[in-house]
């Protein structure tokens, strides 16, 4: 069983496949509260469903990407059922993970099923989370197919994510990074302005989503 707080039509608002139309499901339940949590609706609540009955609701969508999202998925054990669910009935699978280390029972990077494309964060200072939950264990063996992303308020968390990239051997090599402002706190411009400045080899991103659809929380 998993507990799911929703199940939509979105555009993937973030990644490479920004832009995509997808099925969005969004588990419950997260372990942190990053200080830019634009998820919280999904920490509590949330309805009971078979992984066969989840499956069955995205194919209902019509759509070939599927983001498997949250609160923090990796919380439920039956994610990896869910997720393996969804690559044989033949979707694009994207997991997007909060990249930390969290209670017992959270189910590691290292048993996200092959073909999954995971989506993972990189808590800079910002997020008010301390270094130490991050997972970079996990984090070490990501592979050509997957994704890291920085979510950055300041000066200061820009830095960080800089010198993580600049930094031979802190990250995996062949993974692509993003950095993003967080939405109302730090100018994308700067932002845009600071990368091009230092000549990063990062994807500038912005949340897509909410740029088409500024102030809803729910839905997109």
């Amino acid at each position: 069983m998993l507990l799911i707080s929703e199940i939509y039509r979105a555009i993937c608002g973030e990644s490479r496949f920004s832009g995509m139309p997808c099925v969005l499901v969004r588990l419950t339940g997260c372990h942190v509260r990053c200080s830019w949590c634009d998820s919280a609706h999904a920490f509590n609540g949330g309805e009971s469903l078979p992984v066969g009955d989840v499956v069955a609701r995205v194919r209902e969508h019509g759509l070939k990407t599927v983001l498997v999202t949250g609160g923090e998925p990796l919380l439920q054990p039956a994610v990896v059922d869910l997720l393996q669910g969804l690559l044989d009935d033949g979707r694009a699978v994207l997991l997007e993970t909060s990249g930390t280390v969290g209670p017992r029972g959270l189910v590691p990077l290292s048993a996200v099923p092959a073909g999954v494309h995971r989506i993972v964060d990189l808590k800079a200072p910002g997020s008010g989370l301390g270094q130490d939950v991050i997972d970079w264990a996990g984090i070490a063996q990501l592979g050509d197919g997957d994704e890291l992303k920085a979510v950055l308020a300041d000066r200061r968390d820009y830095e960080w994510a800089r010198d993580l990239v600049r930094t031979p051997g802190r990250l995996p090599a062949g993974v692509s990074v993003s950095f993003s402002p967080v939405q109302d706190g730090l100018a994308p411009a700067e932002l845009a302005g600071w990368i091009l400045a230092d000549g990063l080899e990062v994807r500038f991103q912005m949340q897509l989503h909410k740029v088409v659809w500024p102030g809803v929380e729910r839905g997109v």
